[in-house]
């Protein structure tokens, strides 16, 4: 299988990584479909993988104050490539984000399902799910569903980084994607040609002070930080909107036969690598 990865940054690259000389990066900044469809004739790939989005620098506060740009990265361009793999007759997996629900869902257990109504309040989230709504009408699609990507490997854009650098964090159950399992299910949803909206989250919610907990364990045993509730987060000034906070159930993956480990399980894996490669480089 040759695969296109379209977003040469921290997913795609860490999926270019993983699946080696399966896996082409396109250099290509997509502004038109024949941007898209020029890349694609030109390496001839099976398959397509867009990685590529905005979330802003330093966080997606960003994007309440660069509106256009977010629509632009997340939703326009996403919809120019799908268009010109629809006319190459090209699969195109996209990744999503389980940003696009606040809150509990309205079935028994509060965890939102794939099909779901999302419900985004932030300009990150509703670009996200703009796009999620126009990708699922298409043939030949597949949405991956990410939230709160953990990752061994030590790198800006993974959480880890994110919230162990902050003095202040709040303490919220989520569901989350362990990246090394993420880069799995990606490849065989890939190899599936997998089309409609799935959850790539590890089963089961964790929380950012089990997450730190395990930091301190693992990585870094001098680390301290205040845990603080949601409310006080934005009243401090600290973040302009509320995050999305959610559980996510992933109930399609197992109509592919995919699974994925329980998030508790994953997390103190990772956690012990992350340690590695944290100590090794200081």
């Amino acid at each position: 299988m040759k695969i296109l990865i379209f977003g040469n940054g921290y997913l795609g690259n860490r999926c270019l990584k993983t699946w080696g000389d399966e896996a082409i990066m396109s250099t290509v900044h997509v502004k038109t479909k024949n941007d898209a469809l020029a890349e694609i004739q030109k390496h001839n790939p099976d398959v397509v993988l867009n990685t590529a989005g905005v979330k802003g620098s330093p966080n997606v506060d960003w994007c309440e104050d660069h509106q256009m740009e977010t629509i632009q990265g997340n939703t326009i361009m996403p919809l120019l490539l799908a268009e010109a793999c629809q006319e190459a007759g090209i699969y195109m997996l996209h990744i999503g984000s389980g940003c696009v629900f606040y809150g509990k869902s309205d079935h028994e257990d509060g965890a939102w399902r794939e099909d779901d109504i999302g419900n985004p309040r932030a300009t990150y989230s509703r670009t996200k799910w703009a796009a999620d709504l126009c990708l699922s009408t298409l043939p030949n699609v597949g949405i991956a569903r990410i939230r709160m990507p953990l990752d061994h490997v030590p790198a800006p854009g993974n959480l880890i980084n994110k919230i162990a650098s902050y003095p202040k964090v709040i303490d919220v159950q989520n569901s989350a994607t362990v990246v090394e399992d993420m880069v799995n299910v990606l490849h065989q949803l890939l190899e599936k040609r997998a089309e409609g909206i799935f959850h790539v989250t590890n089963p089961g919610v964790i929380g950012h002070k089990e997450i730190l907990a395990l930091y301190d364990e693992y990585v870094d045993p001098s680390h301290s930080c205040e845990f603080i509730s949601e409310d006080e987060l934005v009243s401090q000034g600290i973040v302009k909107k509320k995050r999305s906070t959610n559980t996510l159930a992933s109930t399609r993956l197992e109509e592919y036969g995919i699974t994925m480990r329980s998030i508790k399980e994953a997390v103190e894996e990772m956690m012990k690598k992350y340690g590695e490669l944290y100590n090794a480089q200081n």
